[in-house]
């Protein structure tokens, strides 16, 4: 990483480059909406975050605070090496389906116990998310499900180019 091409982060910002590794868990009481197909599929105050050097923040949200009757489990699952093993739910509303979108930790990893049941969405999978009314943009790339905002400053880990960061 050519830490010059490091934006500073000005008042009220964030740089991803001042996140710790392994990753920080936070709780958050940031105003954080999923919308897919016309439905909020999720609204909380109660998330919490994950933040880690050069990815934008995750926001995991309690399964209270989502509407759980649209999430179907899914066959896959990952493995990261801080928080466990993931495992991933398809959204389906109505005639639309968004497949592995989200996912979760069912028995995180030391550290991270505090994440276990929460779920986290890939905003390029949902047709809107929303951190304190501002609309999300999608980490780059296909992997990763940060959420950016102008609330942080990057580059960004995912885009071409970023895999050896």
């Amino acid at each position: 990483m050519d830490r010059q091409r490091d934006p500073a982060a000005g008042p009220g910002q964030e740089s991803v480059w001042d996140y710790p590794r392994p990753p920080r868990l936070e709780e958050c009481d940031d105003h954080v909406q999923v919308i897919f197909n016309g439905v909020m599929i999720a609204e909380s105050r109660r998330t919490k975050r994950v933040l880690e050097t050069s990815h934008p923040p995750v926001y995991y949200i309690p399964p209270q605070d989502i509407r759980m009757e649209y999430l179907q489990p899914s066959d896959r699952h990952t493995f990261c090496e801080f928080k466990g093993r993931a495992s991933y739910y398809t959204l389906v509303v109505n005639d639309r389906s968004a497949v592995d979108c989200a996912w979760y930790y069912p028995d995180p990893a030391p550290g991270y116990e505090g994440l276990a049941g929460y779920v986290a969405f890939y905003p390029r999978s949902m047709d809107a998310c929303y951190v304190n009314g501002e609309r999300v943009e999608a980490q780059p790339g296909d992997f990763y499900g940060g959420w950016i905002t102008s609330r942080v400053v990057g580059p960004f880990k995912g885009g071409a180019g970023t895999s050896g960061w």
